[in-house]
């Protein structure tokens, strides 16, 4: 009989055994593993996280007492545990449930949060809104050992430990982020020996501790200068003691003899606690501890051999951007490369093949990663980042202060551009446009297609100022691609057909279903000119003012916030032009943030296929020709 199946809730689990533990984490292993193989999702995290959950909700009182989840991509067991069984085929679909904790889902999701680094503060905002309405509940937060490297992490433990209230604080140590963790805390924890070699470790050093006679004051001082630094030397609890924490652990996060009565008794302390918390990311299946990286988010998969089911069969925009990366770098030393945990995700493990002294991770930590980049380029090097777009949101101030006002030549590779599918709200890319293109020096620019890709690269790293290329995820059209890499010219756009009735001026991935749109109108009698813009800034005012002089309305196209963005910039265009004349539409995406689901089907719902531009253009002109449009 399925254990599983009989847990609508918390409350069914607090009803089994202990003894049974096992058994129900083997089925949540299993349930996980067989829709993440059919629909994709963040496997290896939610696979070495099951025990904890189970033990966290079995001790804990949820929904009274508050779990935060670091990051949230490792909830799919707590999801199941909470009346989401049924539904759990549907993660991270259209309509269904969410890869990540959300607030609207579930009153046992607490915070909603897709980027890392975020659960310290926001349990200490819990915390101190218990204290402030005079309750009682426990207050617990998960983060993962990357998180660690996140200055918002340190900034929330700091308040914590000075604090002095109840708050614990789960350190989930698997050695991994997406890719291993790097830098100093990392190595610091790596330093814990589990197992039975830390215990021999720490009873010697105990022994050794004891024979050390009593002979005075002094003596005892150096005895517990000593034992702290021995306690240092096989655990990394000094570095939060210090903090103000309360350190315990390390423990194995899968045994359950050791984790529920350590868990149990850590739960009755007063004041910020830390337990640490040892876990294997992938455990259960094999392909995913064997190849955790690829399996932190996986595409569908074969259940018995771990192969993705489909593979591209054209290179991905990502692959495009660091292969042209690449080979500038081969010409020009000065070049060199920051990710901020993302060195597979972005493609960069190509550039650290042959360039590994020129690849710098600097963990989870997009401010530094910035600011870093900024001090390199002072010194006359050229430093590129390749990131996600939202995750270039976490670093907007020091792309403004560090790296704008100064004018460095900093190049922002930024993937991810638009729509991105499954990860949903917190992940789509689609603010850049807008919360860059009024820094003073900033460049933007984005490529029609890979093409176009691989010069709007060298253009950037060429145009010795702030720029931005910004490009989607997925795979590239299969265009023919040129050989010689050429500098395109800054702020200059690329009139694409001619026309007198309509004119489309789009950006991005945008350009070709606006061609396709525009033969489409043309065979009904509409004669369209389609404006490839290349650049959000600066942009082609000479270009986009007379193309638009020359037709009846225009229409902007860009897969990104319409408030702010692309199109508004062709408004102000055609203000400063006094073109008033002619009925614009500004076709984005709506100032709401927009759900999962796959990129096609987005596309179709917010009118950004080459149908739904057909159709915009259409209604626009035939208003346009009877004066009743409106901008």
């Amino acid at each position: 009989m399925s254990l599983l199946k009989g847990i609508e809730g918390p409350s069914d689990l607090r009803r089994l055994s202990p003894e049974q533990f096992p058994d129900l984490c083997q089925e949540i292993r299993d349930q996980i593993i067989s829709v993440i193989s059919n629909v994709g999702g963040h496997l290896a995290s939610n696979l070495g996280v099951v025990e904890l959950t189970v033990a966290l909700h079995y001790l804990l009182n949820t929904p009274d007492d508050l779990i935060v989840w670091d990051t949230s991509n490792q909830t799919y067991a707590h999801k199941l545990l909470t009346g989401r069984r049924e539904q759990f085929h549907t993660i991270r679909q259209f309509g269904g449930l969410s890869g990540f904790c959300k607030r609207e889902e579930s009153v046992y999701d607490t915070f909603n949060a897709g980027h890392a680094g975020t659960g310290v503060s926001a349990a200490v905002g819990f915390v101190e809104a218990r204290e402030q309405q005079k309750q009682s509940h426990k207050v617990v937060c998960v983060v993962g050992d990357g998180a660690l490297t996140s200055g918002l992490t340190l900034e929330g433990l700091q308040q914590a430990g000075d604090s002095q209230k109840d708050l614990l604080v789960i350190l989930n140590d698997n050695q991994m982020s997406i890719s291993k963790n790097v830098g100093a805390i990392s190595a610091y924890l790596n330093r814990t020996i589990t197992g039975e070699l830390g215990v021999r470790l720490q009873e010697k050093a105990n022994r050794l501790l004891e024979t050390i006679p009593r002979i005075g004051g002094q003596v005892k001082k150096v005895a517990g200068r000593a034992q702290s630094l021995a306690k240092g030397l096989v655990s990394p609890g000094m570095l939060f003691e210090e903090l103000g924490f309360r350190y315990v652990g390390p423990l194995d996060g899968h045994e359950f003899e050791y984790l529920l009565p350590t868990l149990e008794n850590v739960l009755k302390l007063e004041g910020p606690t830390l337990l640490h918390v040892v876990t294997k990311k992938g455990l259960g299946y094999k392909p995913a501890m064997n190849d955790p990286v690829w399996f932190h988010a996986s595409s569908p998969f074969d259940l018995d051999t771990g192969k993705p089911k489909s593979k591209a069969a054209r290179p991905s925009y990502s692959s495009i951007a660091v292969n042209t990366l690449v080979q500038l770098a081969k010409e020009d030393p000065r070049i060199v490369a920051i990710t901020a945990a993302m060195c597979e995700g972005t493609g960069l493990t190509a550039f650290e093949q042959l360039f590994p002294d020129r690849l710098y991770d600097v963990g989870i930590a997009e401010q530094h990663a910035v600011t870093f980049a900024a001090g390199m380029a002072t010194q006359g090097m050229r430093p590129v980042i390749p990131i996600y777009s939202t995750f270039l949101q976490r670093a907007y101030d020091q792309v403004i202060h560090d790296v704008a006002t100064q004018n460095l030549p900093v190049t922002f590779c930024i993937d991810r551009g638009g729509l991105v599918a499954q990860d949903g709200t917190t992940h789509h890319g689609v603010f850049d446009f807008a919360y860059l293109r009024h820094m003073p020096n900033m460049v933007i620019m984005a490529p029609k297609d890979e093409n176009e890709l691989q010069h709007m690269v060298k253009s950037c790293i060429s145009s010795g100022q702030p720029a931005a290329v910004r490009y989607p995820r997925g795979s590239g059209l299969g265009v023919q691609m040129d050989q010689v890499l050429e500098a395109l010219p800054l702020g200059k756009g690329e009139l694409l057909r001619r026309g007198t009735d309509v004119a489309m001026v789009a950006i991005g991935v945008n350009v070709h279903q606006a061609m396709e749109a525009a033969e489409r109108l043309e065979q009904e009698g509409i004669s369209v000119a389609v404006v490839n813009a290349r650049f959000v800034k600066p942009i082609d005012a000479d270009l986009i003012g007379t193309v638009a002089r020359q037709v009846k309305c225009l229409l902007t196209i860009e897969e990104g916030a319409a408030m702010g963005g692309f199109g508004s910039a062709v408004l102000e265009v055609l203000s400063e032009e006094r073109i008033a004349n002619v009925p614009t539409k500004c076709l984005g995406l709506p100032d709401w943030f927009i759900e999962q689901g796959p990129q096609d089907l987005l596309r179709d719902k917010y009118g950004l296929t080459a149908d739904g531009i057909y159709q915009q253009a259409k209604q626009l002109f035939a208003r346009a020709s009877v004066g009743q449009v409106s901008t």
